[in-house]
């Protein structure tokens, strides 16, 4: 079977289960996934959904938007949001509640600079390279 172009996601997915030390069988089952179609996305063969990923980013234990980044759904323009919220995320020295409110403030920053529409661009500069 041909490769679906998601090799990096799947090589994403097996190191993170590695790091977590988890075996394909207890991610699979902590996800609510069978065995082999998680065998079959981590060898790049199947594209998984958004929610596949975001059950799978659950039982990992790290943020849904770095899956969706590694699988192409997200755009480049939100990586750096993506790696952000992912940071915050895996911090283990602070408790959920405060990563709960660290990601509100984050994101109401974000919404602050944004332009609105018609106005151009006049927030903060954008990375586009």
């Amino acid at each position: 079977m041909a490769s679906l172009n998601v090799g990096n996601l799947g090589e994403f997915l097996r190191e993170q289960r590695r790091t977590a030390q988890l075996t394909l069988r207890q991610l699979a089952d902590a996800a609510g996934v069978s065995n082999p179609y998680l065998s079959q996305i981590e060898r790049g063969l199947r594209r998984p959904s958004a929610e596949i990923l975001q059950q799978l980013a659950k039982a990992l234990r790290i943020s849904a938007e770095t899956l969706y980044v590694q699988a192409g759904i997200l755009d480049e323009r939100d990586r750096e949001e993506a790696g952000v919220r992912s940071a915050i995320l895996a911090d283990p020295s602070i408790d959920e509640r405060q990563k709960q409110v660290l990601l509100q403030i984050y994101e109401s920053f974000r919404k602050e600079n944004r332009p609105a529409a018609g106005e151009g661009d006049r927030g903060a500069p954008r990375d586009t390279t």
